[in-house]
Protein backbone atom coordinates (compact mmCIF):
# COMPACT_ATOMS: atom_id res chain seq x y z
CA UNK A 1 0.00 0.00 0.00
CA UNK A 2 1.34 3.24 -0.82
CA UNK A 3 1.79 5.98 2.04
CA UNK A 4 -0.88 8.80 2.27
CA UNK A 5 -0.48 12.37 0.65
CA UNK A 6 -0.55 13.20 4.10
CA UNK A 7 2.04 11.13 5.19
CA UNK A 8 2.20 8.90 8.46
CA UNK A 9 1.13 10.14 11.92
CA UNK A 10 3.21 8.40 15.02
CA UNK A 11 0.60 8.65 17.93
CA UNK A 12 1.93 7.80 21.57
CA UNK A 13 -0.26 6.30 24.16
CA UNK A 14 -2.29 5.16 21.04
CA UNK A 15 -3.84 1.67 22.86
CA UNK A 16 -6.80 3.57 24.77
CA UNK A 17 -8.77 6.73 25.38
CA UNK A 18 -7.83 10.22 23.71
CA UNK A 19 -4.93 8.59 22.07
CA UNK A 20 -7.37 5.50 20.24
CA UNK A 21 -9.97 8.04 19.48
CA UNK A 22 -6.52 10.68 17.51
CA UNK A 23 -5.72 7.80 16.01
CA UNK A 24 -9.62 7.02 14.88
CA UNK A 25 -9.78 10.58 13.58
CA UNK A 26 -6.55 10.73 11.45
CA UNK A 27 -7.14 7.78 9.77
CA UNK A 28 -10.40 9.21 8.95
CA UNK A 29 -8.61 12.25 7.75
CA UNK A 30 -6.34 10.19 5.24
CA UNK A 31 -2.95 9.97 7.73
CA UNK A 32 -1.59 6.42 7.89
CA UNK A 33 -0.33 5.45 11.49
CA UNK A 34 2.25 4.58 13.33
CA UNK A 35 0.66 3.64 16.91
CA UNK A 36 2.78 3.01 19.62
CA UNK A 37 2.22 1.76 22.89
CA UNK A 38 2.88 -0.75 25.91
CA UNK A 39 -0.13 -3.10 25.58
CA UNK A 40 0.51 -5.34 22.50
CA UNK A 41 -2.99 -6.56 22.57
CA UNK A 42 -5.21 -3.42 22.60
CA UNK A 43 -2.65 -2.15 20.17
CA UNK A 44 -3.61 -4.92 17.31
CA UNK A 45 -7.04 -5.02 17.68
CA UNK A 46 -6.95 -0.94 17.53
CA UNK A 47 -4.77 -1.06 14.23
CA UNK A 48 -6.88 -4.29 12.82
CA UNK A 49 -9.82 -2.56 13.16
CA UNK A 50 -8.74 0.73 11.61
CA UNK A 51 -7.05 -0.62 8.82
CA UNK A 52 -10.31 -2.49 7.93
CA UNK A 53 -12.41 0.66 8.46
CA UNK A 54 -10.31 2.72 6.14
CA UNK A 55 -7.41 1.58 4.16
CA UNK A 56 -5.21 3.02 5.72
CA UNK A 57 -1.72 1.43 6.77
CA UNK A 58 -1.38 1.06 10.35
CA UNK A 59 1.66 0.02 11.82
CA UNK A 60 2.26 -0.84 15.86
CA UNK A 61 5.49 -0.58 18.15
CA UNK A 62 4.98 -2.00 21.31
CA UNK A 63 7.21 0.11 23.78
CA UNK A 64 7.39 1.59 27.25
CA UNK A 65 8.43 5.22 27.28
CA UNK A 66 9.90 5.09 30.21
CA UNK A 67 12.30 2.71 29.37
CA UNK A 68 15.64 4.38 27.94
CA UNK A 69 15.99 1.96 25.24
CA UNK A 70 11.89 2.06 23.94
CA UNK A 71 12.25 5.63 23.69
CA UNK A 72 15.06 5.90 21.48
CA UNK A 73 13.71 3.27 19.17
CA UNK A 74 10.39 5.35 18.86
CA UNK A 75 12.33 8.21 18.44
CA UNK A 76 14.98 7.03 15.71
CA UNK A 77 11.85 5.53 13.86
CA UNK A 78 10.54 9.41 14.09
CA UNK A 79 13.98 10.97 12.89
CA UNK A 80 14.50 8.99 10.03
CA UNK A 81 11.17 7.67 8.67
CA UNK A 82 10.90 10.39 5.54
CA UNK A 83 6.99 9.58 5.06
CA UNK A 84 6.15 10.83 8.97
CA UNK A 85 5.13 14.44 8.92
CA UNK A 86 2.43 14.79 12.35
CA UNK A 87 3.85 13.55 15.99
CA UNK A 88 0.69 13.46 18.75
CA UNK A 89 2.62 13.18 22.08
CA UNK A 90 -0.25 11.82 23.90
CA UNK A 91 1.68 9.47 26.22
CA UNK A 92 1.39 10.24 29.69
CA UNK A 93 0.51 9.54 33.54
CA UNK A 94 -0.92 11.66 36.28
CA UNK A 95 -1.25 12.28 39.87
CA UNK A 96 -4.36 13.01 42.00
CA UNK A 97 -2.76 12.85 46.22
CA UNK A 98 -0.96 15.82 47.38
CA UNK A 99 2.81 16.29 47.07
CA UNK A 100 2.71 15.14 50.98
CA UNK A 101 1.13 12.20 50.41
CA UNK A 102 2.72 11.24 47.26
CA UNK A 103 6.11 8.22 46.63
CA UNK A 104 8.47 10.69 45.04
CA UNK A 105 10.12 7.64 42.52
CA UNK A 106 6.33 7.56 41.37
CA UNK A 107 6.75 11.56 41.16
CA UNK A 108 10.19 10.94 39.19
CA UNK A 109 8.66 8.49 36.75
CA UNK A 110 5.69 10.65 36.10
CA UNK A 111 8.33 13.47 34.97
CA UNK A 112 10.33 10.55 33.21
CA UNK A 113 7.01 9.85 30.71
CA UNK A 114 5.19 13.72 30.72
CA UNK A 115 8.64 15.47 30.31
CA UNK A 116 11.80 13.55 29.38
CA UNK A 117 9.62 11.21 26.95
CA UNK A 118 7.91 13.98 25.24
CA UNK A 119 10.98 16.51 25.16
CA UNK A 120 12.87 13.63 23.63
CA UNK A 121 10.44 12.72 21.34
CA UNK A 122 9.37 16.53 19.67
CA UNK A 123 13.30 16.53 19.85
CA UNK A 124 13.23 14.02 17.59
CA UNK A 125 10.53 15.39 15.58
CA UNK A 126 11.01 19.14 14.95
CA UNK A 127 14.38 19.12 13.24
CA UNK A 128 13.15 16.04 11.05
CA UNK A 129 9.65 17.84 10.27
CA UNK A 130 11.71 21.09 9.06
CA UNK A 131 13.85 19.13 7.33
CA UNK A 132 10.96 17.68 5.51
CA UNK A 133 8.94 20.54 4.32
CA UNK A 134 6.64 20.52 7.06
CA UNK A 135 4.42 18.76 9.59
CA UNK A 136 2.50 19.05 12.95
CA UNK A 137 4.00 18.22 16.29
CA UNK A 138 0.59 18.03 18.70
CA UNK A 139 1.15 17.95 22.56
CA UNK A 140 -1.35 16.69 25.21
CA UNK A 141 -1.66 18.87 28.22
CA UNK A 142 -3.78 19.41 30.51
CA UNK A 143 -5.48 22.46 32.30
CA UNK A 144 -3.76 21.86 35.01
CA UNK A 145 -0.74 23.68 33.43
CA UNK A 146 -2.25 26.94 34.07
CA UNK A 147 -4.20 25.76 37.43
CA UNK A 148 -1.66 23.86 39.37
CA UNK A 149 -3.93 24.04 42.31
CA UNK A 150 -6.57 21.07 41.16
CA UNK A 151 -4.53 18.04 41.17
CA UNK A 152 -0.78 17.39 42.05
CA UNK A 153 1.71 19.99 41.82
CA UNK A 154 4.50 18.08 40.13
CA UNK A 155 1.49 16.52 37.62
CA UNK A 156 0.44 20.31 37.13
CA UNK A 157 4.33 21.12 37.00
CA UNK A 158 4.92 18.41 33.97
CA UNK A 159 1.86 19.95 31.72
CA UNK A 160 3.19 23.43 32.83
CA UNK A 161 6.39 22.41 30.81
CA UNK A 162 4.05 20.99 28.21
CA UNK A 163 2.64 24.18 27.26
CA UNK A 164 5.81 26.17 28.08
CA UNK A 165 7.68 23.89 25.43
CA UNK A 166 4.78 24.42 22.89
CA UNK A 167 4.90 27.99 22.82
CA UNK A 168 8.37 28.44 22.57
CA UNK A 169 8.77 25.80 19.77
CA UNK A 170 5.63 27.43 17.81
CA UNK A 171 7.73 31.22 17.67
CA UNK A 172 10.67 29.59 16.71
CA UNK A 173 8.99 26.95 13.62
CA UNK A 174 6.72 29.42 12.87
CA UNK A 175 8.32 30.49 9.33
CA UNK A 176 9.25 27.00 8.56
CA UNK A 177 5.84 25.14 7.86
CA UNK A 178 5.70 23.18 10.88
CA UNK A 179 2.63 23.47 13.81
CA UNK A 180 2.66 23.42 17.21
CA UNK A 181 -0.51 22.90 18.73
CA UNK A 182 -0.50 22.25 22.57
CA UNK A 183 -4.00 20.46 23.80
CA UNK A 184 -4.91 21.38 27.14
CA UNK A 185 -8.14 18.71 28.15
CA UNK A 186 -10.03 19.59 31.55
CA UNK A 187 -11.22 16.39 32.81
CA UNK A 188 -12.03 13.37 30.42
CA UNK A 189 -14.03 10.29 30.64
CA UNK A 190 -10.62 7.95 30.50
CA UNK A 191 -8.29 5.50 32.20
CA UNK A 192 -6.62 8.32 33.29
CA UNK A 193 -8.23 8.45 36.44
CA UNK A 194 -8.07 4.85 37.51
CA UNK A 195 -4.52 4.75 36.75
CA UNK A 196 -4.36 7.76 39.18
CA UNK A 197 -5.96 5.89 41.73
CA UNK A 198 -9.08 7.91 41.61
CA UNK A 199 -12.32 7.48 40.22
CA UNK A 200 -14.12 9.54 37.14
CA UNK A 201 -17.67 8.49 38.44
CA UNK A 202 -16.49 11.00 41.43
CA UNK A 203 -16.54 13.85 39.24
CA UNK A 204 -19.39 16.23 38.58
CA UNK A 205 -21.07 15.05 35.34
CA UNK A 206 -20.98 18.42 34.17
CA UNK A 207 -16.83 18.67 34.42
CA UNK A 208 -16.49 15.38 31.87
CA UNK A 209 -16.13 15.79 28.89
CA UNK A 210 -15.84 12.31 26.31
CA UNK A 211 -13.15 11.33 24.37
CA UNK A 212 -14.31 10.87 21.21
CA UNK A 213 -15.86 14.67 21.84
CA UNK A 214 -12.27 15.95 23.57
CA UNK A 215 -10.09 15.08 20.38
CA UNK A 216 -12.79 16.57 17.71
CA UNK A 217 -12.74 19.99 19.28
CA UNK A 218 -9.08 19.71 19.94
CA UNK A 219 -8.74 18.94 15.78
CA UNK A 220 -11.38 21.49 15.23
CA UNK A 221 -8.69 23.94 17.18
CA UNK A 222 -6.03 22.38 15.09
CA UNK A 223 -8.10 23.28 11.77
CA UNK A 224 -8.08 26.67 13.31
CA UNK A 225 -4.75 27.53 13.75
CA UNK A 226 -5.12 27.35 17.24
CA UNK A 227 -1.20 27.35 18.95
CA UNK A 228 -3.31 26.41 22.34
CA UNK A 229 -6.52 24.52 22.28
CA UNK A 230 -8.64 24.13 25.90
CA UNK A 231 -11.78 21.99 24.62
CA UNK A 232 -14.34 23.25 27.15
CA UNK A 233 -13.43 26.60 26.58
CA UNK A 234 -17.10 28.14 25.75
CA UNK A 235 -15.53 31.67 24.48
CA UNK A 236 -11.52 31.85 22.96
CA UNK A 237 -11.38 35.60 24.10
CA UNK A 238 -10.87 34.70 27.39
CA UNK A 239 -7.71 32.70 26.48
CA UNK A 240 -6.55 35.45 24.57
CA UNK A 241 -6.99 38.11 27.12
CA UNK A 242 -5.17 35.85 29.33
CA UNK A 243 -2.60 35.49 26.60
CA UNK A 244 -2.75 39.15 26.41
CA UNK A 245 -2.02 39.43 29.76
CA UNK A 246 0.79 37.65 29.81
CA UNK A 247 2.46 39.68 26.88
CA UNK A 248 1.78 42.60 29.20
CA UNK A 249 4.46 41.12 31.58
CA UNK A 250 6.89 40.76 29.33
CA UNK A 251 8.86 44.05 28.83
CA UNK A 252 9.33 44.37 32.59
CA UNK A 253 9.99 40.67 33.40
CA UNK A 254 13.83 41.46 33.03
CA UNK A 255 14.98 45.24 33.83
CA UNK A 256 18.53 46.91 35.45
CA UNK A 257 16.26 48.76 38.04
CA UNK A 258 14.51 47.86 40.92
CA UNK A 259 10.93 48.53 41.17
CA UNK A 260 10.15 51.40 43.85
CA UNK A 261 8.31 49.15 46.23
CA UNK A 262 11.54 47.12 46.76
CA UNK A 263 13.45 49.95 47.19
CA UNK A 264 11.47 51.44 49.66
CA UNK A 265 10.81 48.22 51.54
CA UNK A 266 15.21 48.31 51.44
CA UNK A 267 15.59 51.72 52.51
CA UNK A 268 13.48 50.98 55.59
Amino acid sequence: MSVSLKGVAVITGASAGIGAVYADRLARRGYDLVLVARNEARLDQLATRLADATGRAVKTVVADLRNKADLKRIETIIATDPDITMLVNNAGVGGLEPLLQSDVDAMEEMVDLNVTALMRLTYAAAPALVARGGGAIINIASVVAIAPEVLNGVYGGTKAFVLALGQSLQKELADKNVRIQTVLPGATATNFWDAAGGAVDNLASNTVMRSDDLVDAALAGFDQGEVVTIPSLPDAADWANYEAARQKLMPNLSLSSVPARYRAVAAA
